[in-house]
């Protein structure tokens, strides 16, 4: 490498990302797929995987079958994701962008709106458990409370430190966020193997090993939980980092690199999470999953891994705010992309606040708010993967225009029949949904009480009516536009 080769590549590390959602030019695409590795290692080591993991063991699973649900839900939707990444080597641009050759330049501000309500909640999630990590950190060097109602301040505090590095990162752009997930992933990596280690030596096993095994119903539904809390969560992102791929990589290559970059750390902490729930029975009730570490782990283990813990989820956040920005854009709002990513971060911040010193327990709202956002999003998932299949290339310029002068304007700016299939699988897979998130029962679908919707998958009816809606309707294929 030349002295000018290095020089060129520090600076682009240094530089705020100028690039918007605009097609990425074929030049600049000379990305592989070990790079999309480390992004989706790095992203899904956070401690979310705990909760997780918690709440297979609550629902009544072993812990053998915990493992076997994480590596079949977080492969299996991680692998969804890859699908995702094919378009964006063969478009160059976000996932959400390239969603208006599907449904139309208005037709797309449905599917992008959730979208961005999907990465909004998981940032908010993100800076709520940062916080409570931040929060038991302080319990244990200065004697604090440790819940997040106790100690106000602090918590605040920790939202706001949170949400500072989180700027700082995410502001930067893509090459820079390469660099970062890379080596985040050796170090965390390994200081969760090692706590891993610690759990698997001084775990009370013979809690663990009495832990009654669950119904074929009750791990269908973990697969479920597992699949929407992960991949599903994710997949109208798998395009965004995915633009700068090179046109020369194999789409069997981005799918492993998903499914494993992800599914590896994901097995890890949800593993580690049914650990902790099979072995203490005070953690499945508790209100902050950040107890479990602190009540486990010896006190100086117990500090190094909370801030670990902060970190990891950092390296989680700062990519979801970055596909967050682009999608803002997407959705019409006319920001340049580091504007865009400020107005989100706002927006999580005061729902973190509210979601820490207002709401009444961690489990039942995260559970809750990631099964009701899989469904319109596995929806989209169904119609775009199938369009896919017969459009393997984009007109750059009409993702752009959203006049009715584009080429994806269609019927009024609306390709119907997938903005049709779309809908139509929403209100399927609602009939089998409940949404409950704390004791009191917000909704119930006429359907909740079938094998399905007892079974939690709902997300997969709605995916199978999507696709299938909108293949019988032709799927992708040239249409005039009615002006």
């Amino acid at each position: 490498m030349t002295a000018d080769t290095r020089t060129t590549r520090t600076r682009a590390l240094g530089a705020v990302e100028q690039r918007g959602i605009e097609p990425v030019p074929v030049a600049e695409r000379t990305g592989n797929p070990l790079q999309l590795f480390w992004v989706w290692f790095a992203a899904n080591i956070s401690v979310l995987g705990l909760p997780l993991g918690v709440a297979l063991v609550a629902s009544g699973l072993a812990i053998w079958q915990a493992v076997l649900v994480a590596v079949l839900g977080a492969f299996g939707s991680f692998a969804i994701v890859g699908l995702i990444s094919i378009a964006g080597r063969r478009g160059g641009a976000p996932s959400l962008t390239l969603s208006r050759a599907t449904f139309g330049v208005r037709g797309n501000i449905g599917p992008t709106a959730v979208a961005l309500c999907s990465r909004l909640g998981w940032e908010t999630v993100n800076t709520a458990t940062a916080a409570l990590a931040f929060v038991t950190m302080c319990s244990l060097v200065a004697g604090t409370g440790s819940g997040a109602k106790d100690v106000p301040v602090l918590t605040v505090v920790g939202v706001a430190l949170f949400v500072a590095c989180t700027v700082a990162v995410s502001g930067m752009g893509h090459a820079f966020i390469l660099v970062v997930q890379k080596w985040a992933t050796w170090i965390f990596g390994a200081i969760n193997l090692l706590v891993i280690g610690f759990l698997v030596v001084n775990v009370d096993w013979s809690l663990v090993l009495d832990t009654p095994t669950g119904s074929v119903a009750a791990v269908l539904t973990g697969i479920g939980t597992i699949a929407a809390g992960t991949g599903i969560g994710w997949a109208n992102s798998g395009a965004d980092m995915a633009r700068y791929q090179a046109p020369r990589v194999k789409a069997s290559a981005l799918v492993a690199s998903a499914a494993a970059g992800a599914g590896i750390p994901l097995v890890l902490m949800i593993s580690m999470g049914s650990l902790l729930g099979a072995s203490d029975s005070q953690v499945l009730g508790a209100s902050n999953p950040m107890d479990a570490i602190r009540d486990t782990l010896p006190s100086g283990m117990a500090v190094v891994y909370l801030v670990v813990s902060f970190v990891g989820l950092l390296l989680s956040n700062h990519l979801s705010v970055y596909s967050a920005g682009l999608t803002t854009i997407t959705l019409g709002i006319r920001l340049p992309r580091v504007y865009a990513v400020i107005v989100d971060v706002v927006v999580t911040t005061v729902a973190s606040l509210c979601f820490l010193l207002l709401a009444d327990g961690f489990y039942g709202p995260f559970i809750t708010f990631i099964s009701l956002l899989a469904v319109p999003i596995v929806a989209w998932v169904g119609v775009f993967c199938v369009d896919m299949i017969g459009r393997t290339s984009y007109d750059g310029d009409a993702l752009l225009d959203l006049s009715p002068r584009s080429g994806y304007w269609y019927r009024g700016g609306i390709e119907w029949r997938a903005f049709g299939s779309w809908l139509l699988a929403i209100v399927v897979g609602a009939l089998f949904l409940q949404v409950q998130p704390g004791e009191a029962v917000w909704y119930t679908g006429p359907l909740h009480d079938s094998w399905v919707g007892q079974n939690g998958l709902a997300w997969v009816v709605t995916a199978v009516v999507a696709a299938g809606a909108y293949a019988l309707a032709g799927g992708a294929r040239r249409q005039e536009r009615v002006r």
